[in-house]
C-alpha cells in the first residue's frame, strides 16, 4: 500500500513537472533558453525567456516557484563575445547553438539559444528606444 502511495506522489510530481515545461514553452513569447552564471558558474540551466516592455524574464523549467529567477533589463546591456556550442558542452541536448555573453550592471552570464531564439533576441536589442544605451559586439 505505501508503494503505491509513493507511485501515485512520484506520478503526480512528474504530471505537473510536464504540465510546467508545456505552459513555460508555449506561451507567447517565450523561448528555451539557456543560462549559465559567470565566472564559474554552476553549468548550464534550462529554461524560458519571456520578453517584457524593457527586460527579458528567464524562467527555469523546473522549479517550484513561477516566477523569474533572472531578469535582464535591455537598457544598459552588453554583449562581449559570440561563440558556438562545441557538441559535447549540453551532453547532446541542444545542437546548432549560439552562446552570448551577456553583462547588465554588476551580473554576467551566459545565455544560450537556437538561431529562431537568436535572431528575436537581437530584434528585440535593436527595437530599443533610441535613448537606451545598448552595446553589442
Amino acid at each position: 500500500m505505501v508503494v503505491l502511495d509513493v507511485l501515485i506522489v512520484v506520478g503526480l510530481l512528474v504530471a505537473l513537472l510536464a504540465f510546467r515545461v508545456l505552459f513555460l514553452t508555449r506561451s507567447r513569447g517565450s523561448v528555451l533558453c539557456c543560462l549559465r552564471p559567470l565566472p564559474g558558474g554552476r553549468g548550464w540551466r534550462v529554461g524560458a525567456a519571456r520578453y517584457a516592455d524593457g527586460h527579458l524574464n528567464w524562467i527555469p523549467l523546473i522549479g517550484l516557484l513561477p516566477r523569474p529567477r533572472h531578469v535582464i533589463v535591455r537598457r544598459g546591456l552588453v554583449i562581449s563575445s559570440r561563440r558556438r556550442i562545441g557538441p559535447g558542452e549540453f551532453y547532446g541536448f541542444l545542437e546548432g547553438v549560439t552562446a552570448l555573453e551577456v553583462r547588465n550592471g554588476d551580473s554576467a552570464f551566459e545565455l544560450a539559444m537556437g538561431y529562431r531564439a537568436l535572431t528575436g533576441f537581437v530584434a528585440w536589442l535593436e527595437s530599443a528606444p533610441p535613448s537606451a544605451y545598448l552595446d553589442v559586439a
